[in-house]
């Protein structure tokens, strides 16, 4: 009983870990996994059923095949193993470790040899001699050819059907059967071409706009960031360079007795208490959150980000129309949505609807790619980080009798709904209600991701 409580927990291990990888990831592994299979599909079959022939040739043939089917499942383990630096290789990351080819090349020729010498005593005759040279190369040949260019590979395996013909033919093997060994090579020989670098090549493609799409995020937060220090300077440059002259301008007037040292320094605080009202000004701009403006950046980065973003009914009563209070709340819920979609998931589109009930506004956002995961925190309002975006929002809505509610719809789509009524005021400082910040960066752009 506990063995099947184990292996069913393996199971279930093996799916979540699937739905845990994002698409491109899932993309990755069921190409190596395809790659990897094809050499055992080969060696259980054109490679192990004609062996069946040797065990009526006597024990020398037997001796020859099982020798051959030996060394076929070493070359199919290297192949397997090799696999993955033959994929770092190929997209230029690690290159290959040439002393890792010396054994399979060692067991290659001994499986070519073994073989010739089932053919020369007779071990597989007429069509499963035919299977076998199709077989032979296969294992040896799909991290081969990432790991050489085109060219080279067809050379060499041009050079290997030669020589393999020519072997077979000096043990006496009939004209009509190396000419079907022949075309046997050809056709493996072609079939591991266009099965594997393809395969990798677009593979390697979706990595490069995978890595491409998150350099654009990494760009845009960077942007804004340096926005922001420009915004500041202009805000401090100018004002602590007044203060610095003023300040050195009373010191002096002190020194000296001269009762005008305290008109300036008067002046110093009162240049710097304007100073500290423009940078409240500049951060609460920063950080306020204007529905508008929300939305256009938050259509921006998705988009940059590669993902699709598509928002519906901001030009309407729902968006323009709304109160300033409602525009604001729903803003911060644009923000923190947009923030956690770049950061959760591996969603390729997002859907921003605005709504307009008789007494409410209604801001859904929808994305897809959730699969198991938890795009925008768990139905309990958490983010499973430790954060408080979800809950942070709850609470800045309560403050005005709106509501938030949050949770997967069907197996790929996870949805976000803001309710916040006509009736919602800010309170007596201008703000919405005090509550928990939520997680986003400043402004639209999400943190790095």
């Amino acid at each position: 009983m506990k063995g099947l409580r184990g292996v069913i927990g393996r199971v279930r291990g093996w799916r979540r870990g699937w739905h845990e990888r994002s698409k491109l990831e899932r993309i990755d592994l069921y190409t190596r996994l395809t790659l990897c299979s094809i050499t055992w599909f080969f060696a259980v079959s054109w490679g192990l059923l004609p062996l069946g022939e040797t065990l009526d040739e006597g024990p020398v043939a037997m001796a020859l095949g099982g020798a051959f089917l030996a060394a076929n499942i070493a070359q199919s383990v290297l192949s397997n193993r090799n696999l993955t630096p033959a994929f770092d290789d190929y997209r230029g990351t690690t290159a290959f470790p040439p002393g890792r080819l010396r054994l399979p090349v060692a067991l290659q020729v001994l499986m070519t040899g073994l073989l010739v010498a089932l053919a020369a005593v007779g071990g597989v005759k007429e069509e499963g001699l035919v299977l076998l040279v199709l077989d032979l190369p296969v294992a040896f040949a799909i991290p081969y050819v990432l790991i050489v260019p085109v060219r080279r590979f067809l050379l060499h395996a041009a050079a290997f059907s030669v020589a393999v013909v020519a072997l077979l033919a000096a043990v006496g093997v009939p004209g009509g059967l190396l000419f079907g060994a022949f075309v046997s090579l050809v056709v493996v020989t072609l079939l591991v071409l266009v099965s594997a670098r393809p395969s990798v090549w677009s593979l390697s493609v979706m990595w490069q706009a995978e890595e491409a799409r998150d350099m654009q995020a990494r760009l845009a937060v960077a942007e804004e960031r340096l926005r922001f220090g420009r915004d500041m300077h202009d805000v401090l440059g100018r004002n602590l360079s007044v203060i610095a002259l003023k300040s050195e301008l009373a010191v002096e007037l002190a020194q000296r007795g001269n009762p005008a040292a305290m008109d300036q320094m008067v002046e110093v605080q009162r240049i710097a208490r304007a100073s500290q009202q423009e940078v409240r000004d500049v951060v609460r701009g920063y950080r306020e959150a204007d529905l508008p403006t929300e939305l256009m950046g938050a259509q921006g980065v998705l988009q940059a980000a590669g993902i699709t973003c598509t928002v519906e009914g901001a030009d309407g009563p729902a968006g323009i129309g709304a109160p300033a209070a409602v525009q604001a709340a729903l803003g911060w819920v644009v923000r923190e949505t947009a923030t956690n979609v770049l950061r959760h998931g591996d969603p390729r589109h997002c859907w921003i609807r605005l709504a307009r009930t008789r007494d409410a506004v209604v801001l859904e956002v929808e994305n897809d790619g959730a699969g198991a995961t938890r795009p925008l925190g768990g139905a309990d309002g958490d983010d499973g980080g430790g954060g408080s975006g979800l809950a942070g929002l709850r609470v800045r809505l309560g403050a005005l009798g709106g509501s938030l509610s949050a949770g997967a719809v069907g197996d790929d789509l996870f949805r976000v709904t803001a309710t916040v009524p006509l009736t919602a005021r800010p309170d007596t400082n201008g703000r919405l209600a005090p509550s928990p910040e939520p997680s986003a960066a400043p402004s639209v752009l999400p943190e790095e991701r």
